[in-house]
């Protein structure tokens, strides 16, 4: 039996749908936002890795989701698993977005730090650095949920988890070394991306 996605129209349309809503905006961002003058840019290509690691896992997975690999379709419960998919991409949209108002005028696409910046430790940053990524990498695996493929989940969140980790990596040290002391210390009392775990 093939992923739902495959062999259901209703659900296929369902699943881009949310797949535009969840990641439309960021496509348009990408082109569109700018890092204000003066700031100091020390992206080092992450942002550009980001979207060649991601994109690479997700047409993986779009191809395992096609060729229909024997084994690999979940068949138990297709439905259940769709709609808990787009859920999860649903709450992952929330959070991003929740994460990227309360650090306001600080967010940029590109890993950039300006004059008079801080940290910001209110909201999601009381508990994790990262929690617009975090967003991101749940918007990920809500997509490879929905795919009802274990090697098409597998092969999104791979391409999530490199692209992330670089970015987490290149950001961290640049807020290190511009914002000094202070995000050393909120390092030492936050997580990454799972309060008190991860």
């Amino acid at each position: 039996m093939p992923a739902l996605i495959a062999h259901s129209h209703f659900h296929l349309v369902v699943f881009y749908a949310a797949l535009f809503v969840c990641f439309a905006p960021e496509w348009v961002g990408t082109f569109f936002q700018r890092v204000e003058k003066g700031a100091h840019v020390r992206d080092r290509g992450s942002h550009a890795w980001i979207f060649i690691a991601v994109g690479m896992g997700v047409a993986a997975g779009i191809f395992l989701v096609n060729a229909n690999f024997p084994g690999t379709t979940l068949v138990r419960g297709q439905r259940l698993q769709f709609w808990t998919g787009i859920a999860v991409m649903a709450v992952g949209l929330a959070f991003r977005w929740y994460a990227i108002k309360s650090l306001g005028r600080f967010f940029t696409r590109t890993v950039a730090t300006r004059a008079g910046q801080y940290v910001v430790d209110t909201g999601p940053y009381r508990l994790i650095r990262h929690p617009s990524y975090a967003g991101g990498l749940m918007m990920f695996l809500g997509m490879g949920i929905a795919m009802t493929n274990w090697a098409a989940l597998l092969a999104i969140m791979a391409g999530a988890g490199i692209g992330y980790a670089y970015r987490v990596h290149v950001e961290e040290r640049a807020l290190c070394e511009d914002l000094g002391q202070s995000y050393r210390d909120y390092m030492l009392r936050t997580k990454r991306f799972v309060p008190y775990v991860w």
